[in-house]
């Protein structure tokens, strides 16, 4: 029977690449000579740390960093954004962490749209992504095409992954 997988998955090596690029070009930037900033990649966590001695260098960072990780393909819904926060002294910190997989809720919420969808497929949790079997093809790219038209309303970049016939 064919099947497919649907999964919300980030290539780390890339958000380390893109780190890396943002920390290059803040060097670079004469608004930000001389001044206390810090990007850091904490890969086991999955989290980016920015610090900088005011607010709008913080944002600007952010900014650097999303057109950096925007231009490697990592998809931005995949970060959860953290609040502001005081750093120690005039530094301020936010924390962004990299979110891969199918969380359980979001997980649901794919299933109930596809079994919503009335298309004669089956659709299963397991572990963090979902499993979507039918008995053709055609109506596994009709939920493929389903999930793409309903992305934005979920909040999550979905992949579609082992394909099998």
């Amino acid at each position: 029977m064919p099947s497919f997988d649907v999964v919300s998955e980030v290539n780390v090596q890339e958000v380390d690449n893109a780190v890396n690029q943002a920390q290059k070009e803040m060097a670079t930037r004469y608004d930000f000579r001389g001044t206390k900033y810090e990007i850091e990649f904490d890969k086991p966590k999955l989290q980016v740390k920015l610090a900088a001695d005011a607010e709008e260098r913080v944002a600007a960072l952010f900014d650097v960093l999303s057109s950096k990780l925007f231009k490697r393909g990592v998809e931005l819904g995949s970060l959860e954004v953290g609040k502001l926060e005081q750093a120690g002294g005039m530094m301020r910190k936010q924390i962004i962490t990299v979110k891969t997989g199918l969380e359980t809720d979001k997980a649901k919420i794919v299933v109930k749209t596809i079994k919503d969808s009335k298309l004669k497929v089956d659709a299963a949790i397991q572990d963090k992504q979902v499993r979507v079997t039918g008995k053709k093809i055609d109506d596994l790219q009709d939920v493929i095409a389903l999930l793409k038209g309903k992305q934005d309303e979920l909040g999550i970049p979905l992949q579609y992954v082992n394909m099998r016939s």
